[in-house]
Protein backbone atom coordinates (compact mmCIF):
# COMPACT_ATOMS: atom_id res chain seq x y z
CA UNK A 1 0.00 0.00 0.00
CA UNK A 2 2.81 2.27 1.14
CA UNK A 3 4.70 1.86 -2.02
CA UNK A 4 2.04 1.70 -3.91
CA UNK A 5 1.15 5.48 -2.48
CA UNK A 6 5.22 6.57 -3.25
CA UNK A 7 5.50 5.24 -6.55
CA UNK A 8 7.66 2.04 -5.41
CA UNK A 9 5.33 -0.81 -6.91
CA UNK A 10 5.94 0.64 -10.60
CA UNK A 11 9.59 0.77 -9.88
CA UNK A 12 10.08 -2.84 -8.21
CA UNK A 13 8.41 -3.81 -11.53
CA UNK A 14 10.77 -2.67 -13.63
CA UNK A 15 13.27 -3.59 -11.43
CA UNK A 16 12.44 -6.96 -12.15
CA UNK A 17 12.25 -6.45 -15.55
CA UNK A 18 15.92 -5.26 -15.74
CA UNK A 19 16.68 -8.24 -13.78
CA UNK A 20 15.33 -10.35 -16.16
CA UNK A 21 16.90 -8.80 -19.13
CA UNK A 22 20.38 -8.66 -17.64
CA UNK A 23 20.04 -12.65 -16.71
CA UNK A 24 18.65 -13.43 -20.48
CA UNK A 25 21.98 -10.99 -21.77
CA UNK A 26 24.40 -13.06 -19.63
CA UNK A 27 22.88 -16.44 -20.48
CA UNK A 28 23.64 -15.12 -24.10
CA UNK A 29 26.98 -13.81 -23.78
CA UNK A 30 27.93 -17.01 -21.80
CA UNK A 31 26.53 -18.99 -24.90
CA UNK A 32 28.42 -16.73 -27.53
CA UNK A 33 31.66 -17.24 -25.43
CA UNK A 34 30.97 -21.00 -25.93
CA UNK A 35 30.57 -20.82 -29.76
CA UNK A 36 33.63 -18.42 -30.20
CA UNK A 37 35.59 -20.86 -27.87
CA UNK A 38 34.38 -23.61 -30.50
CA UNK A 39 34.89 -21.31 -33.69
CA UNK A 40 38.84 -20.33 -32.45
CA UNK A 41 39.09 -24.42 -32.05
CA UNK A 42 37.70 -25.44 -35.31
CA UNK A 43 39.73 -22.95 -37.01
CA UNK A 44 42.72 -23.71 -35.35
CA UNK A 45 41.70 -27.23 -36.59
CA UNK A 46 41.34 -26.23 -39.38
CA UNK A 47 44.69 -24.47 -39.86
CA UNK A 48 46.51 -27.64 -38.78
CA UNK A 49 45.04 -29.40 -41.43
CA UNK A 50 45.67 -27.35 -44.30
CA UNK A 51 49.48 -27.54 -42.48
CA UNK A 52 49.35 -31.15 -42.63
CA UNK A 53 48.00 -31.60 -46.47
CA UNK A 54 50.65 -28.91 -47.40
CA UNK A 55 53.58 -30.53 -45.98
CA UNK A 56 52.20 -33.97 -47.64
CA UNK A 57 52.17 -31.61 -51.34
CA UNK A 58 55.29 -31.09 -50.80
CA UNK A 59 56.68 -34.36 -50.06
CA UNK A 60 54.58 -35.76 -53.22
CA UNK A 61 56.02 -33.76 -55.86
CA UNK A 62 59.52 -34.08 -53.78
CA UNK A 63 58.72 -37.68 -54.20
CA UNK A 64 57.35 -37.13 -57.94
CA UNK A 65 60.35 -35.30 -58.98
CA UNK A 66 62.91 -38.12 -57.76
CA UNK A 67 61.14 -40.63 -60.01
CA UNK A 68 61.06 -38.44 -63.14
CA UNK A 69 64.92 -37.59 -62.51
CA UNK A 70 64.21 -34.16 -62.07
CA UNK A 71 65.58 -34.07 -58.68
CA UNK A 72 68.79 -31.49 -59.19
CA UNK A 73 70.28 -32.42 -55.54
CA UNK A 74 70.92 -35.45 -57.23
CA UNK A 75 73.76 -36.82 -58.73
CA UNK A 76 76.00 -39.83 -59.84
CA UNK A 77 79.74 -39.77 -57.59
CA UNK A 78 81.37 -40.25 -60.72
CA UNK A 79 81.13 -41.30 -64.13
CA UNK A 80 84.01 -43.47 -66.27
CA UNK A 81 84.34 -44.59 -70.07
CA UNK A 82 85.67 -48.16 -70.06
CA UNK A 83 86.98 -50.47 -73.08
CA UNK A 84 89.62 -53.17 -73.07
CA UNK A 85 91.68 -54.21 -70.15
CA UNK A 86 89.62 -51.52 -68.06
CA UNK A 87 86.66 -53.08 -68.96
CA UNK A 88 87.12 -56.46 -68.49
CA UNK A 89 88.87 -55.57 -64.97
CA UNK A 90 85.42 -53.87 -63.91
CA UNK A 91 83.37 -56.33 -65.22
CA UNK A 92 85.56 -59.46 -63.38
CA UNK A 93 85.22 -57.26 -60.39
CA UNK A 94 81.49 -57.17 -60.19
CA UNK A 95 81.30 -61.07 -61.75
CA UNK A 96 83.21 -61.96 -58.35
CA UNK A 97 80.93 -60.18 -56.20
CA UNK A 98 79.13 -63.04 -53.94
CA UNK A 99 76.95 -62.73 -51.47
CA UNK A 100 74.01 -64.37 -49.10
CA UNK A 101 71.02 -65.95 -51.81
CA UNK A 102 68.95 -62.88 -52.65
CA UNK A 103 71.32 -60.48 -52.04
CA UNK A 104 72.48 -58.87 -55.17
CA UNK A 105 70.15 -57.07 -57.83
CA UNK A 106 70.73 -57.14 -61.31
CA UNK A 107 68.47 -55.25 -63.56
CA UNK A 108 68.45 -54.49 -67.22
CA UNK A 109 66.47 -51.03 -67.73
CA UNK A 110 65.93 -50.57 -71.07
CA UNK A 111 63.95 -47.22 -70.83
CA UNK A 112 63.95 -44.66 -68.82
CA UNK A 113 60.11 -44.91 -68.52
CA UNK A 114 59.98 -48.57 -67.50
CA UNK A 115 62.11 -48.49 -64.04
CA UNK A 116 61.61 -52.02 -62.44
CA UNK A 117 59.67 -51.92 -58.72
CA UNK A 118 62.44 -53.82 -57.79
CA UNK A 119 65.40 -51.06 -58.60
CA UNK A 120 63.01 -48.19 -57.01
CA UNK A 121 62.78 -50.24 -53.85
CA UNK A 122 66.57 -51.41 -53.89
CA UNK A 123 67.96 -47.87 -54.73
CA UNK A 124 65.36 -46.30 -53.10
CA UNK A 125 65.79 -42.14 -53.49
CA UNK A 126 68.89 -42.70 -56.27
CA UNK A 127 66.48 -44.48 -58.12
CA UNK A 128 66.13 -41.71 -60.40
CA UNK A 129 69.79 -42.29 -61.24
CA UNK A 130 69.22 -45.48 -62.70
CA UNK A 131 66.74 -43.81 -65.04
CA UNK A 132 68.90 -41.20 -65.91
CA UNK A 133 71.59 -43.98 -67.31
CA UNK A 134 69.19 -45.96 -69.09
CA UNK A 135 69.52 -47.69 -70.99
CA UNK A 136 71.92 -49.79 -68.44
CA UNK A 137 72.33 -53.00 -66.51
CA UNK A 138 71.78 -51.52 -62.53
CA UNK A 139 73.96 -53.34 -60.05
CA UNK A 140 72.95 -52.90 -56.01
CA UNK A 141 73.36 -55.63 -52.74
CA UNK A 142 71.15 -55.55 -49.90
CA UNK A 143 74.20 -54.06 -48.00
CA UNK A 144 74.65 -51.12 -50.76
CA UNK A 145 78.51 -51.95 -51.06
CA UNK A 146 77.86 -51.73 -54.02
CA UNK A 147 75.72 -49.01 -56.28
CA UNK A 148 76.42 -48.75 -60.12
CA UNK A 149 75.00 -49.00 -63.51
CA UNK A 150 76.48 -49.87 -66.81
CA UNK A 151 75.65 -49.14 -69.92
CA UNK A 152 76.92 -51.77 -72.41
CA UNK A 153 76.87 -51.86 -76.28
CA UNK A 154 74.23 -54.38 -76.54
CA UNK A 155 72.65 -56.11 -73.80
CA UNK A 156 69.15 -58.57 -73.32
CA UNK A 157 65.61 -57.51 -73.07
CA UNK A 158 64.35 -56.56 -69.48
CA UNK A 159 64.70 -58.09 -66.63
CA UNK A 160 65.02 -58.22 -62.76
CA UNK A 161 66.44 -60.60 -60.17
CA UNK A 162 67.83 -61.39 -57.41
CA UNK A 163 70.93 -64.15 -56.20
CA UNK A 164 73.96 -64.78 -54.65
CA UNK A 165 75.85 -62.51 -57.14
CA UNK A 166 75.26 -60.54 -60.49
CA UNK A 167 74.29 -61.68 -63.43
CA UNK A 168 76.53 -60.42 -65.82
CA UNK A 169 76.95 -61.71 -69.74
CA UNK A 170 80.31 -60.80 -71.20
CA UNK A 171 78.20 -60.80 -74.78
CA UNK A 172 76.87 -57.51 -73.63
CA UNK A 173 80.16 -55.69 -73.40
CA UNK A 174 82.90 -57.55 -75.90
CA UNK A 175 82.81 -59.18 -78.87
CA UNK A 176 82.93 -62.60 -79.60
CA UNK A 177 84.78 -64.71 -81.49
CA UNK A 178 81.97 -64.92 -84.66
CA UNK A 179 81.57 -61.02 -84.36
CA UNK A 180 82.36 -59.09 -87.48
CA UNK A 181 82.61 -55.54 -87.83
CA UNK A 182 81.35 -53.35 -90.66
CA UNK A 183 81.22 -49.80 -91.10
CA UNK A 184 79.43 -48.03 -93.55
CA UNK A 185 79.04 -44.43 -94.86
CA UNK A 186 77.65 -43.00 -98.40
CA UNK A 187 80.90 -43.04 -99.69
CA UNK A 188 82.90 -45.76 -97.41
CA UNK A 189 83.42 -49.29 -96.28
CA UNK A 190 85.11 -51.70 -94.00
CA UNK A 191 84.99 -54.96 -92.63
CA UNK A 192 86.75 -56.63 -89.79
CA UNK A 193 86.69 -59.26 -87.48
CA UNK A 194 87.88 -60.09 -83.72
CA UNK A 195 90.86 -62.36 -82.67
CA UNK A 196 91.82 -62.36 -78.77
CA UNK A 197 89.40 -59.18 -78.62
CA UNK A 198 92.35 -57.35 -81.18
CA UNK A 199 90.22 -55.78 -84.70
CA UNK A 200 91.75 -57.57 -87.85
CA UNK A 201 91.47 -54.87 -90.61
CA UNK A 202 89.97 -57.42 -93.74
CA UNK A 203 88.59 -55.65 -96.48
CA UNK A 204 87.78 -52.03 -97.44
CA UNK A 205 87.01 -49.70 -100.03
CA UNK A 206 86.07 -46.04 -101.00
CA UNK A 207 83.60 -44.83 -103.99
CA UNK A 208 83.90 -41.47 -106.03
CA UNK A 209 80.75 -40.19 -104.48
CA UNK A 210 79.48 -36.37 -105.29
CA UNK A 211 79.68 -34.03 -102.25
CA UNK A 212 76.72 -31.88 -100.87
CA UNK A 213 75.44 -29.22 -103.91
CA UNK A 214 73.52 -26.09 -102.38
CA UNK A 215 73.37 -24.28 -105.77
CA UNK A 216 69.51 -24.90 -106.01
CA UNK A 217 67.16 -25.20 -109.33
CA UNK A 218 67.38 -27.82 -112.39
CA UNK A 219 71.15 -28.07 -111.85
CA UNK A 220 70.78 -29.02 -108.39
CA UNK A 221 67.91 -31.75 -108.86
CA UNK A 222 69.95 -33.19 -111.43
CA UNK A 223 72.77 -32.99 -108.91
CA UNK A 224 71.22 -34.89 -106.55
CA UNK A 225 70.08 -37.80 -109.17
CA UNK A 226 73.26 -38.61 -110.09
CA UNK A 227 74.29 -38.51 -106.38
CA UNK A 228 72.13 -40.71 -105.10
CA UNK A 229 72.66 -43.02 -108.08
CA UNK A 230 76.27 -43.34 -106.59
CA UNK A 231 75.48 -44.05 -103.49
CA UNK A 232 72.94 -46.42 -104.77
CA UNK A 233 76.17 -48.03 -106.17
CA UNK A 234 78.50 -47.80 -103.44
CA UNK A 235 75.85 -49.65 -100.93
CA UNK A 236 75.45 -52.46 -103.40
CA UNK A 237 79.39 -52.92 -103.65
CA UNK A 238 79.10 -52.98 -99.77
CA UNK A 239 76.63 -55.74 -99.78
CA UNK A 240 78.36 -57.74 -102.82
CA UNK A 241 81.61 -57.49 -99.51
CA UNK A 242 79.52 -58.72 -97.35
CA UNK A 243 78.40 -61.80 -99.24
CA UNK A 244 81.69 -62.73 -100.19
CA UNK A 245 83.35 -62.83 -96.54
CA UNK A 246 80.45 -63.36 -93.89
CA UNK A 247 79.72 -66.99 -92.66
CA UNK A 248 76.37 -68.46 -91.88
CA UNK A 249 77.55 -68.20 -88.26
CA UNK A 250 78.43 -64.38 -88.33
CA UNK A 251 77.09 -61.87 -85.57
CA UNK A 252 77.32 -59.04 -87.62
CA UNK A 253 77.84 -55.28 -86.72
CA UNK A 254 77.00 -52.61 -88.66
CA UNK A 255 78.08 -49.07 -87.75
CA UNK A 256 77.92 -45.77 -89.57
CA UNK A 257 75.94 -43.26 -90.76
CA UNK A 258 72.25 -43.07 -89.95
CA UNK A 259 71.14 -42.35 -93.50
CA UNK A 260 72.58 -45.35 -94.69
CA UNK A 261 72.31 -48.36 -91.96
CA UNK A 262 68.49 -48.44 -92.96
CA UNK A 263 69.82 -50.83 -95.18
CA UNK A 264 71.32 -53.30 -93.97
CA UNK A 265 68.91 -53.81 -90.22
CA UNK A 266 67.26 -57.26 -92.09
CA UNK A 267 71.32 -58.80 -91.90
CA UNK A 268 72.50 -57.62 -89.47
CA UNK A 269 72.56 -58.53 -85.64
CA UNK A 270 72.74 -54.61 -84.31
CA UNK A 271 73.60 -51.43 -85.96
CA UNK A 272 74.40 -47.97 -84.51
CA UNK A 273 75.60 -44.75 -85.55
CA UNK A 274 78.78 -43.73 -85.09
CA UNK A 275 80.93 -40.31 -86.01
CA UNK A 276 84.33 -42.37 -87.34
CA UNK A 277 86.59 -40.35 -89.97
CA UNK A 278 89.55 -41.45 -92.45
CA UNK A 279 90.59 -44.06 -94.33
CA UNK A 280 88.86 -47.31 -94.43
CA UNK A 281 91.27 -48.80 -91.94
CA UNK A 282 91.75 -45.88 -89.37
CA UNK A 283 87.47 -45.31 -89.75
CA UNK A 284 86.64 -48.90 -89.18
CA UNK A 285 89.43 -49.06 -85.57
CA UNK A 286 87.69 -45.50 -84.59
CA UNK A 287 84.05 -46.68 -85.10
CA UNK A 288 84.89 -50.30 -83.28
CA UNK A 289 86.64 -48.31 -80.43
CA UNK A 290 83.78 -46.14 -79.90
CA UNK A 291 80.69 -48.39 -80.22
CA UNK A 292 83.09 -51.08 -77.77
CA UNK A 293 82.81 -48.60 -74.79
CA UNK A 294 80.62 -49.16 -71.80
CA UNK A 295 79.53 -46.12 -69.68
CA UNK A 296 80.20 -46.86 -65.97
CA UNK A 297 77.27 -44.69 -63.34
CA UNK A 298 78.46 -44.78 -60.09
CA UNK A 299 74.93 -44.75 -58.24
Amino acid sequence: MLDELLGRAELKERIAELEDERDALAGRLEGESDRRKDAVRARQNAEAEVNRLEDRITELEDRVARLSGDDDSLDFRGTEDLRGGRLREVVSRLDSVSTAPEGALTAVVTDEQSIPSAVESAFGDRASLVRRAAPCVALTDDAGLVSVALSPPRSADQFDAWGDGFLLDTDWFFPTPETVVALVRSDLFALGYYEDDELVYETGFESDVKSAHSKGGFSQARFERIREGQIDDHLDACHDALDDHLGAETDLVVLGERTVLGEFRERASLTATVDASGDPEAALREASREFWTTRLFRI
